[in-house]
């Protein structure tokens, strides 16, 4: 019963957002931001003590509160694209500068992969945007998640929404093999690697000079079946546009080390190392309050 009243309240909030004009959309999701961050204490704080532990040598703790708060703003932008989306009210070409450019670049890392392609990314700036706006120009992806846990919510709007042009949405639970044969296929596979990790295929690296738990299923699928890693990520720019980034290659295989365990880990550092100096550069835009390096 309480599953179905909150998939009816999220339709009903959805419904009343669609009569708003896009600018009064982005106004509540910031007020509803700030007005969380001041409430619920516990992850305010979290998101203040991660940047401390990241930023604290440089920053002053009113600059580290300064971040925190516009951290929220970030998210508060995203939760308004998303509602916007889900309401038919924008579509992710209409929040991308730099379409065609990007488009090319990524076309032709694409092109030159012979064993799949696996995306690495991270829950930073509008994460939904950049899961949809390549698919939408021709090149669907199989994404990875972690299953919601309202099942009515799950697939009743969240798993529509994330298909809707043509991607393959699947659970981490039982990814693994999907995947695999999903690269066999020449297919494109997008995961973000940002979140804590935990049991086989969890392994500690540094992350902002402090150890993370993070998944090594990305360097573990290098070394078996070859795809190409392609690190894509959205920054938003100051005009509220998205400028689609789509990074290097990252084709290093640790072959100066011959343990398998040594080479998994050092290519694991390479892979939360590029995910870092994304960070770096946009720090309000990262998703700071995840409990990422398990602060009690």
């Amino acid at each position: 019963m309480r599953k179905k009243i909150e998939y009816y309240a999220l339709v009903v909030f959805l419904w009343l957002f669609k009569f708003l004009p896009s600018n009064y959309v982005y106004a509540i999701t910031r007020f509803l931001g700030r007005a969380f961050f001041k409430i619920e204490k516990r992850r305010s704080l979290l998101t203040k003590k991660n940047l401390k532990l990241a930023f604290g040598d440089k920053l002053s703790s009113e600059e580290i509160e300064e971040l925190a708060k516009k951290s929220y703003d970030s998210l508060a932008i995203t939760l308004a694209e998303i509602i916007m989306m889900l309401n038919g009210k924008i579509e992710p070409n209409d929040l991308i500068k730099n379409k065609e450019e990007a488009l090319k670049k990524f076309k032709n890392y694409i092109n030159s992969a012979k064993n799949g392609v696996v995306i690495i990314t991270a829950h930073f700036s509008n994460w939904e945007v950049a899961a949809q706006f390549f698919p939408m120009n021709g090149y669907k992806m199989m994404g990875i998640g972690r299953e919601g846990n309202n099942k009515l919510i799950e697939k009743k709007i969240t798993t529509p929404f994330r298909q809707r042009y043509g991607n393959v949405n699947i659970y981490k639970h039982r990814a693994m093999i999907g995947v695999i044969k999903h690269l066999k296929k020449s297919g494109i596979v997008g995961m973000l690697i940002d979140q804590k990790s935990s049991g086989k295929s969890s392994i500690k690296v540094k992350f902002f000079d402090s150890w993370a738990d993070t998944t090594s299923t990305i360097a573990t699928l290098k070394l078996k079946y070859d795809p190409l890693i392609l690190p894509v990520f959205m920054p938003r720019d100051s005009d509220g546009k998205y400028m689609p980034l789509v990074l290097e290659p990252v084709e290093y295989r640790a072959d100066e080390v011959e343990d398998e365990k040594e080479k998994i880990r050092l290519m694991t550092q390479k892979y939360n190392n590029i995910i870092e100096g994304v960070v770096r550069e946009y720090p309000e835009q990262w998703f700071w309050m995840h409990n990422r390096w398990r602060i009690g």
